[in-house]
Order: C-alpha cells, then structure tokens, then sequence
C-alpha cells in the first residue's frame, strides 16, 4: 500500500521495560535520522520515558491495546509497528488485525506459539491481500537459532552444494536476567494449557508453526541428558528451544525449496565434560522438569509469581544487561555426511540488551531493507523475511557476531 503515513516507525509499549531499552537504542543510534513516535497506554509514563530519553522532540500517541479504533488509527500512522506489549495473547490480536488489514508491516518479541499460530489462522489471508509483513519473534527468541540455521545453511549450500538435514544448537554459554514481562508471558501460556487440553496437545507438536497441510514428518528430538560427541560436552534442556524449534521448522516450510525434507532441529545448553558436567545436566533436567510441573498447577503458579518471580516492569539492572552476554555454536550434517559449524554471538544480556537491539533493527530492517516485490504480505520468520543486510544491521548496531568455524 502506498498510503502516506505519519511516521516510518512507532513503537507500541514504550513505557515496558523492554519498550524503553528499544527506545533508548532508537535515539543512541539514529537520532533525527528517523521519523518515528513512541505510543502507549499511559500518556504521564509516555512522557517520563521521553523525559529520560532527552529528546523532547518525539511524538507520543495514546492508545488502549483493547480498543479496535484505537489500533486501527495506531496503525494507520505508521509504515511499520513495533510493539512490545506482552502477554501478546492478552493484549496483542487487536494490533495485528489492525496491521494485517491496513497493509502495515509490523514486528513483536512473542515467544507464545499458541498465540503466533492463533494470529496466522485468523489474519493471514488478509495481511496477503493488504501487502502487509508480520514478523514474529524478534529477540533472543528466535533471531539467534533462526538466523543461525540460515548462516549455516546458506555456508552448507556454498560450500558443499547442498544443505544440511540435520542441525543442533547448543548454548555455549549465556549470562543475563529475566523481566517481569516475559515471566507474565511464559506464566500466561501455563495458565491457557491447564484448562485447555487441545492447547496442550498443540504445545507438544513442534511443527504446530507450520503452514497447514506441511509434509514433514521427520521425528523431532527434544533433549533430555545426554552426552554431545561433537562438542565433547554434556548437555541438557534449554528453556527457549520450544519456541525456537517451531520458528527455526516454519522457516524450513518457508524457505525455497526448503532447507531439507526430512530436516530435524534442536537445541540444548552445554554443561562440560566429566562428572560434574553430567550432574549439572542432571540437575538442570530435573529442575526445568519438576518446575514446569509446578507451574501447570494454579494456587503454585500464583505463589511463585507473587514472592519469587520478578513482576512487569522490572527486569535486570544497566549493569546486568551489560555485563551479560551469549555464544551458541550451530553444528550441521548434510545427508552425504558433511559436517558444517557456525557461532552466534551477543554482547549484552540475551533477554533484554540484545532482545531490544534485536527488535530495534528488525523494525528498521523492515522498513529501509526488505524489498515489497520480493517479500510479499503474511506472517513470516526472521530467517525468511530479512535479507543479508540484516545481519550487517545486527553485527554493526545490535552486538551480534556469526561467523563459519573451519574444521577441526
């Protein structure tokens, strides 16, 4: 759509504690070179945080996520929406309607996959009529693992003519804290399975983000404990591998050609060799195990979230996301048995320093870079949506590296 718009980007939820670390990214990076608006509920917070930004010079809009109108006019201001207001399945579907209908592009931090399969159900004919592009997905979830797999693949496809059928992720090391916001969101998707055993059902099939009638059906491997040969590691479960194993399988259904018919993904943290490694991969497995147990169960779900859990609004200190970081190593096999390895980086805090660099340049990504004629209306991935030159936008303003390891 060639409507004129008021602005080329607005950020949705600038008052969150994520919202504001994008729009501090923003103004550190672009300064007036970019006509944009930051928009939200509360107008007093909207001011605060242009208050502490020192820029008095950008636009605030006022909006209710629960309000049709009010997305909708929202939207039509802009050339691409960027929100970060979660739980996405709470407050998010009244936005993309709003964005799918007007044929504006817009990108989120969701790591709700009931939620994105929800969203592509109801609103995807309609974003394909009205030329608009939906990028879930953003932040730590999944542009790492996403991209990750496209670097490799688009290595394994240069250098030994094919792509690889298989590929793990394993996370190095990560430092960094948890938010508020994303504990609501993660909780929210508790609470929506423990009354709905349809929902519980989908939230076990990894290809639930695929395009319906998909014709994959290679057996998924989702790690327990088990010893890395490759990488001479123990490893154990991530947390963010359910969300980012469903991105990283629609990216395969997406891609031309796809990345391999029978293509098998999964992730893992890596906890060292030896004994020790072992029982810290034990230790993690029976952890993430029994705590998602408790969390299925309501009056348990509600203590943790009052006593120990950090609330909306709160997340880690400059200091913490600063002195956080992540390094994940990607290995890949073709079917005549080519292995391939490549390394993703960050230099902040997964969740929150990068996550907000991240988003910042997938809405600036989207709106300078991705060509209309060639990235058409729908719901899509990073790793489908955004061309080469978003991981020069990624390693020379968001922190991130990638780069091919050479063999052993």
């Amino acid at each position: 759509m060639n409507t004129p718009r008021d602005f080329d980007i607005i950020l949705w939820g600038a008052t969150g504690f994520t919202g504001s670390l994008v729009a501090r990214h923003l103004v550190d990076t672009y300064g007036a070179d970019l006509n944009w608006a930051m928009a939200g509920r509360n107008l007093e917070k909207l001011e605060t945080v242009r208050a502490k930004l020192g820029n008095p010079e950008i636009p605030l809009i006022q909006a209710d996520s629960h309000d049709q109108t009010a997305m909708d006019t929202l939207a039509s201001r802009a050339k691409v929406i960027c929100t970060t207001v979660g739980p996405y399945a709470l407050y998010g579907e009244l936005l993309v309607e709003a964005c799918a209908r007007g044929g504006v592009d817009y990108c989120d931090l969701t790591g709700e996959p009931q939620w994105i399969r929800l969203m592509i159900e109801r609103y995807e004919a309609l974003a394909q009529a009205s030329g608009a592009r939906l990028v879930n997905s953003c932040g730590f979830d999944s542009i790492p693992s996403d991209l990750g797999v496209r670097y490799l693949q688009e290595a394994a496809l240069e250098r030994v003519g094919v792509a690889c059928n298989r590929v793990k992720m394993r996370v190095i090391k990560m430092k960094g804290g948890a938010s508020g916001g994303t504990v609501a969101s993660g909780l929210n998707v508790y609470r929506e399975a423990a009354k709905d055993p349809a929902l519980r059902a989908e939230l076990r099939d990894m290809y639930s983000l695929c395009p319906e009638g998909h014709a994959f059906s290679a057996r998924q491997h989702s790690v327990g404990v088990e010893y890395d040969e490759d990488l001479k590691s123990w490893a154990g479960p991530f947390i963010m591998a359910s969300i980012n194993t469903r991105i990283v399988l629609r990216s395969n259904a997406l891609w031309p050609n796809h990345y391999a018919e029978n293509f098998r993904y999964d992730e893992a943290m890596l906890l060292g060799d030896g004994a020790k490694g072992e029982k810290a991969a034990k230790r993690l497995a029976f952890g993430m195990k029994w705590g998602m147990l408790a969390m299925a169960i309501s009056p348990l779900r509600a203590l943790a979230q009052r006593f120990f859990l950090p609330k909306p609004g709160e997340g880690p200190t400059p200091e913490q996301q600063r002195s956080g970081m992540f390094d994940l190593v990607f290995v890949g096999t073709t079917e005549t048995g080519e292995t391939l390895k490549a390394r993703v980086t960050g230099d902040r805090d997964p969740g929150y320093g990068s996550t907000a660099k991240m988003l910042a340049q997938a809405a600036i990504s989207l709106r300078r870079d991705v060509d209309r004629a060639e990235v058409k209306g729908g719901f899509w991935t990073t790793a489908t949506a955004f061309n080469s030159r978003f991981y020069s936008r990624l390693q020379e303003h968001a922190g991130l590296t990638f780069e091919i390891l050479d063999a052993d």
